[in-house]
């Protein structure tokens, strides 16, 4: 049996990850593949006390979220492996990338890079989909029907992630890594035909 694809979608808020993910797992369902859809943080426990933590229900220090990230990508790793040594092509809505620009440039990045990279339990993808935005476009966006934002949610905040996405990009791609950087301003179908064609290329 050959063994399926691990994909992750990243990009900052407003992106539209979601919705190329949905246009995507649809395309290859289509042509006879079995995909299954996940996110990060998980609906695992670990995931729940994330979600906690970026919605400023619960507060915890950046080192702290940053470990607590590790501790989800774990358990969630056991899942995608799973899946994908049965065939299905797994894709998920953020991965280590975010963990790297977020926690990476609030603490220490060289640290989270080792949690990540180093983890023999953590996988490396087969393929990453940067969505890029503006941080403008992304804060009206978001804004758009909200009556709350995460602790991220701001311009600030939004261009120092962008750049801190570019940074773990420029890095892991010369580790090695696979990872494409789609233009998200575009209309959702331009998109997709992209995002298509790079996967049926794999």
């Amino acid at each position: 049996m050959t063994k399926g694809k691990f994909i992750v979608f990243e990009g900052i808020d407003g992106a539209g990850k979601t919705t190329q993910i949905e246009l995507l797992a649809s395309k290859l369902t289509a042509m006879g593949e079995s995909v299954h859809v996940t996110a990060e943080p998980t609906t695992n426990e670990s995931g729940k006390a994330l979600r906690r933590a970026l919605s400023s229900k619960e507060k915890k220090s950046e080192c702290e979220m940053a470990a607590m990230f590790v501790l989800d990508r774990i358990g969630h790793n056991a899942q995608i492996n799973e899946l994908t040594d049965a065939g299905t092509t797994v894709i998920s809505d953020r991965y280590y990338y975010s963990n790297l620009a977020y926690q990476g440039m609030s603490t220490d990045y060289a640290w989270v890079r080792k949690m990540n990279i180093d983890c023999p339990e953590i996988r490396r993808p087969d393929a990453c989909i940067y969505l890029d935005l503006t941080p403008e476009e992304s804060l009206a966006r978001i804004s758009k029907g909200r009556e709350s934002v995460e602790i991220y949610e701001n311009l600030e905040k939004l261009t120092e992630v962008r750049n801190a996405f570019y940074t773990a990009i420029e890095d892991l791609r010369g580790d090695g890594e696979k990872i494409f950087i789609v233009s998200a301003n575009r209309s959702v179908e331009e998109i997709s035909d992209d995002i298509f064609e790079i996967i049926r290329n794999l």
